[in-house]
């Protein structure tokens, strides 16, 4: 497994799980720990400063990702235990050994998953992941309480393997002005928005009591009906969760970039678009390709072929 990541849940399935079994649990037993004084302080303060010399930059919500549960795995438990050792809760130290599911989980050929989510946000993600002292904080939680993540603001990311009508799969160039992964080779996502959930009300008033706490179908394209390949961690973010997908398209690969070309609101995030044949992703963990993606975009490659390995 490349150091870069790690798989926290891989589909039980060759085909992937269907919308309709993947769920959404949100409680404010999944938030993070606050640090203690003057920690947690440093946060606002260093947010505050990247302000100064970032005026453009701004503190969007994002889902945070707790924890991972395997339809028939404690689903009546009550959540103030699920939120102990009795789900699959995200550490730095699993390599996927037993398909990403921890404990000995296992899954019925119909089985389904609940995400764990809380709120989260994007100066919470600086302050904490992408921070010098990431590892300071794991190795604090792990101790105080047996949760390497427990401080940390775990953002969940959305990633597709996005193969087009005539079978090329997408992948993006990032933009050099993006302050994470710049210039390397991503796959087609980015993070699910709490605000889509409550479109009405304002970035700054989101909170779980707005959302209504409760289980949800999880909001996904509008492509092909998404399949849940799994979810990677990102270990140069400290263990960073991203949902991984795979995604058809109606298009051609030509029509997509012809699309792509014509700019959009993020269009800024990436400078190209690149395709790759289906014959080159099946072997793209020995290619020099595998040397240019980000740890997102490795981790939804790996899952993609962890699960057509199922078909064999």
């Amino acid at each position: 497994m490349d150091p870069e990541i790690s798989i926290l849940y891989c589909s039980p399935t060759p085909q992937g799980i269907p919308q309709r079994k993947v769920h959404a649990q949100l409680s404010p037993l999944y938030q993070r720990r606050r640090l203690p004084p003057p920690l947690e302080e440093r946060i606002i303060l260093d947010w505050e400063e990247r302000q100064r010399k970032q005026p453009w930059v701004f503190n969007g919500a994002k889902f945070r990702l707790h924890s991972v549960l395997p339809d028939g795995d404690a689903r009546d438990e009550d959540p103030a235990e699920q939120n102990g050792e009795k789900v699959n809760k995200i550490s730095t130290e699993n390599e996927g050994g037993n398909g990403g599911r921890e404990n000995g989980a296992t899954l019925d050929e119909g089985g389904g998953l609940t995400l764990h989510l809380a709120l989260t946000c994007y100066r919470d993600f600086l302050g904490t992941n992408w921070s010098g002292e990431a590892s300071v904080l794991q190795e604090k939680g792990g101790q105080e309480f047996g949760d390497t993540q427990a401080y940390l603001a775990q953002p969940l990311g959305v990633g597709a393997a996005l193969q087009c009508k005539d079978g090329h799969f997408v992948m993006l160039r990032r933009s050099h002005k993006v302050g994470e992964a710049a210039g390397q080779l991503d796959v087609p996502g980015g993070h699910p928005e709490p605000k889509a959930v409550a479109p009405n009300i304002p970035e700054e008033e989101l909170s779980l009591e707005v959302l209504k706490p409760e289980l949800v179908n999880l909001p996904v394209s509008t492509l092909s009906e998404p399949l849940l390949l799994g979810i990677a961690c990102n270990h140069i973010s400290a263990g960073r969760p991203s949902a991984e997908f795979y995604v058809r398209c109606s298009l051609t690969s030509e029509e997509v970039k012809e699309r792509y070309l014509q700019g959009g609101p993020e269009a800024s995030e990436s400078t190209e678009i690149i395709f790759l044949e289906k014959k080159d992703l099946l072997s793209i963990e020995n290619s020099e390709i595998w040397k240019e993606l980000c740890p997102s975009a490795k981790g939804c490659m790996k899952l993609y072929l962890m699960v057509r390995e199922q078909r064999s």
